[in-house]
C-alpha cells in the first residue's frame, strides 16, 4: 500500500530512482537553433526531434515545464510507434537549455519562435502538423492558427521552502487520488519505483529546480506573464476554428483543474465551436450550461474528475484521443486532396 505521507526532497534526492527519473529516450535529431533574430534575438532554443514516422507531432510545453515532461508521449509514439510518428519537444524562451532573455514574453511571440523551429527541421508541408499543447502550450497553439494554417489543437507560482513548493505544485497540477496511488512507471522504472505518482514528480521538480541552468525565476516569471496576458475573443476563436478547421481541433480540460478552471475550457470550446463567449452562468455550476456537454463538430473532452495535467493522469486514453484526432486529419487531408 502506498505511503501516506509524501516523501521530503532530502529522502527523494537519496532514492536510488532519482537520477532516472528522466528517461534516456535517444532523438534522432536535437540541437539549439536560433530564433527570433528579427524580434529581439537571436534567442537560442534546444529542441530535440524523435521517431522517424510520416505523422508529424509538435508538443508545446506549458508554464515552467521542459521538453522531457513529454516523455511519456514522446515514448509512446514516437519510439514505441516510430516508424509511424516524429515528435518535436523543445523549450520555450526562458526555460531548460533555451536561452532566456529579460525581455517581455507573449504567447504570439512564442508562436513565431515555434513556426521557426518547425520550419528550421523541415516540416513545411501543407497540413503536416498536429500540434498538442497543454497549458501555457495551448495558448501558443491558439496563437500558431493565426500564424500559420496548421492542423490540430488539443488541447504556476512560487517560492517558499521547497516541500512547501513542491507540494503546492503538486495540488494545483493533479489530482490526489493520482498522486497517492502507486508509482505507474514502475514497469518502466529503471531502478526502483516510488512510493507513489506524487513522489514521483516531486522528484523531477527538485531535480529541475536544482539545475539553475534549467530553471531560473526570471524565465519562469517571464512565461507567466505571457499566459496571464494571452487573450483571444469569440471571434478570434472563431476565424481560428474555421481556418484550421473544427473537425481538425479537440479540446481537453478538467473539471478539477486549478490551475486554468474548468470554465475556461468551456469558453474556449464554444468560442471554437459557435464563435460564442460567456454566458454568465459558468461560475454557478457547469451543469447548468446546456452546451457543455453537447458534441459538435470540435471534438471535446470535458472529464470531471480530472486536474490540470491529463496527458499524464490519463495517459492511455488521451494517447487513444491523439491517435484518433491524427488518423481524422489525414482522412480530411485524403478527402480534401491535400498533397505534401
Amino acid at each position: 500500500m502506498a505511503e501516506s505521507r509524501p516523501m521530503t526532497a532530502v529522502e527523494l534526492v537519496e532514492h536510488p530512482e532519482y537520477n532516472h527519473t528522466i528517461w534516456p529516450l535517444q532523438p534522432t535529431q536535437k540541437g539549439k537553433f536560433a530564433v527570433a533574430k528579427g524580434r529581439g534575438g537571436p534567442i537560442n532554443i534546444a529542441y530535440e526531434v524523435h521517431g522517424h514516422g510520416d505523422r508529424h507531432l509538435v508538443f508545446l510545453m506549458g508554464l515552467g515545464g521542459m521538453k522531457y515532461a513529454w516523455q511519456r508521449q514522446t515514448k509512446d509514439f514516437a519510439h514505441t510507434k516510430g516508424d509511424h510518428y516524429s515528435s518535436l519537444v523543445f523549450d520555450n524562451r526562458g526555460i531548460g537549455e533555451s536561452d532566456k532573455p529579460l525581455m517581455r514574453y507573449t504567447t504570439s511571440e512564442m508562436a513565431k519562435d515555434t513556426l521557426e523551429l518547425i520550419d528550421h527541421i523541415g516540416w513545411t508541408g501543407i497540413r503536416e502538423l498536429h500540434v498538442i499543447g497543454v497549458s501555457l502550450g495551448g495558448m501558443i497553439a491558439q496563437e500558431l492558427g493565426f500564424l500559420e494554417n496548421l492542423r490540430n489543437r488539443a488541447n504556476l507560482f512560487i517560492p517558499k521552502p521547497l516541500d512547501t513548493q513542491i507540494i503546492n505544485v503538486k495540488r494545483n497540477l493533479y489530482t490526489s487520488t493520482w498522486l497517492l496511488s502507486p508509482d505507474e512507471l514502475a514497469p518502466e522504472s529503471t531502478v526502483q519505483a516510488f512510493p507513489t505518482n506524487g513522489d514521483r514528480f516531486a522528484a523531477n521538480e527538485i531535480w529541475k529546480r536544482s539545475s539553475p541552468e534549467y530553471f531560473q525565476k526570471k524565465g519562469f516569471m517571464l512565461q507567466a506573464i505571457a499566459a496571464g496576458w494571452h487573450y483571444k475573443s469569440p471571434a478570434d476563436l472563431k476565424t481560428l476554428a474555421e481556418s484550421v478547421g473544427r473537425r481538425r481541433i479537440m479540446v481537453v480540460h478538467g473539471g478539477q483543474d486549478r490551475m486554468i478552471t474548468f470554465p475556461h475550457g468551456v469558453v474556449l470550446w464554444r468560442g471554437l465551436e459557435k464563435g460564442e463567449g460567456k454566458t454568465g452562468k459558468e461560475y454557478m455550476g457547469m451543469e447548468q450550461e446546456e452546451d457543455v456537454y453537447v458534441e459538435g463538430e470540435v471534438e471535446k473532452h470535458f472529464v470531471k474528475e480530472q486536474g490540470h495535467v491529463i496527458p499524464i493522469e490519463m495517459r492511455k486514453v488521451f494517447g487513444a484521443w491523439l491517435e484518433n484526432l491524427v488518423e481524422r486529419g489525414e482522412k480530411l487531408n485524403a478527402d480534401e486532396g491535400v498533397a505534401r
